[in-house]
Formats: C-alpha cells, structure tokens, sequence
C-alpha cells in the first residue's frame, strides 16, 4: 500500500539501485494512479537532476544517465504494438532501462524478461501496488518486495 506520493517516491528510489541495462520495468494501472510520478521518481533516483515531463504526447523521453540511458515511454496513444517498433523500442530493450507507461499496448512484443510494477487506487488509503517479476526479475523482485515491507515495518 502507498498511502502517498511520498511513499510511491520513496518505491522508486528502492527500486533504482536494482536497476541495470536492458532491464524492462512495465508500469500499469489505471489514469491518475501514478504510473508517471512512479517514473519520474525512478529517473531522480537515478541520478536526472532536469524537468521530467510526461511522455504522454512526445511518447519518448531518453535520459543520457550513466551507466546507461533511460528511455521514459508512454504507448497511451499508440494502437498497434508495430507503431512501438518505429519508435526504436527495441534499441531501449538492448542497450537502456526501459520504463514503460501502458505497456499491454506492446502485445507480443512486451519482453518476457521484466517487471510489472501495477498502481492502483484503494480508496483514501492510497494506492495498491502489486508487483511481479518475470524470468530473471522473479529473484531481484522477490527481494525488492522484501525490502520494501521492512522499510515499511
């Protein structure tokens, strides 16, 4: 449960240090549930110090962080998991971290290899996130979770 945005900031800066090229991290849930503020938050954690605007209308934000870029994408607007393709999604797959805003817009292409992280509002408690790993994530996710109910205790 994240009772606040301070609590969703305090998720992702867990989450950062985890974090390594061509890691996929699918962000869902429902609008205004804080699939953005979730990323924004990561990208400071890992070390963006800039504006972090949404990428609902540009559909890509890359941040040049070391040791390797970030790519922020939203695939709210797209209609076909092959208008993900000419965006280049797959070069964010093989040399960046990807976070991925609406990421059952990918279909099949969506990687096997990730972890979904899913916000969802639980009333004037806050949000509920729910979060799985897949392939190599069931481990790192497993652990990740852990440290975030200590954190909470």
């Amino acid at each position: 449960m994240l009772a606040d945005e301070a609590a969703t900031a305090a998720m992702a800066q867990r989450l950062a240090p985890l974090l390594r090229r061509g890691d996929v991290v699918a962000l869902s849930g429902d609008l205004g549930a804080g699939k953005t503020c979730f990323a924004r938050e990561l990208l400071r954690a890992l070390g963006h110090s800039g504006e972090v605007p949404s990428p609902t209308f540009t559909l890509v934000q890359v941040y040049d962080l070391s040791p390797c870029p970030v790519w922020h994408v939203d695939l709210y607007r797209i209609a076909t998991p092959e208008e993900a393709l000419e965006l280049g999604i797959e070069d964010a797959f093989a040399e960046a971290i990807a976070l991925i805003e609406w990421p059952g817009r990918l279909g099949v292409l969506l990687p096997s290899e990730r972890l979904d992280i899913r916000l969802d509002f639980a009333g004037p408690e806050g949000r509920l996130a729910t979060v799985t790993g897949h392939g190599g994530w069931r481990d790192r996710a497993a652990a990740f979770v852990a440290g975030l109910r200590d954190s909470m205790a």
